[in-house]
């Protein structure tokens, strides 16, 4: 039997990394974030991301991939950029389970 691979977690949410991509949230709920990473800059010799673009995706595997972008932005550094797809997702979640 295979063992389940336990992920790095924020805030309670699976926190995926490949590259200059992650993926916030379970891909088994009605929503995930995906960021990536568009820029970096080097701050006292570590490579730090500045211009994170940020995606709010329906894991509606039915959709085509155009539709399950449901809202995009971009900001200035990581921290920011998870501050606000935490918002969006939980935002998100609670009107779907609210509409369900």
């Amino acid at each position: 039997m295979a063992e389940k691979k336990e992920f790095m977690t924020y805030k309670g949410k699976p926190l995926v990394r490949c590259g200059k991509e992650l993926y916030y949230g379970s891909m088994e709920e009605p929503f995930v974030i995906h960021l990536i990473i568009k820029s970096t800059k080097d701050v006292n010799g570590l490579d730090v991301a500045d211009k994170v673009a940020i995606q709010l995706m329906s894991t509606d595997p039915n959709l085509p991939p155009r539709k399950q972008l449901v809202k995009s932005s971009e900001k200035k550094g990581l921290y920011l950029a998870m501050d606000i797809a935490e918002a969006w997702l939980n935002k998100a979640l609670k009107e779907y389970a609210k509409n369900a």
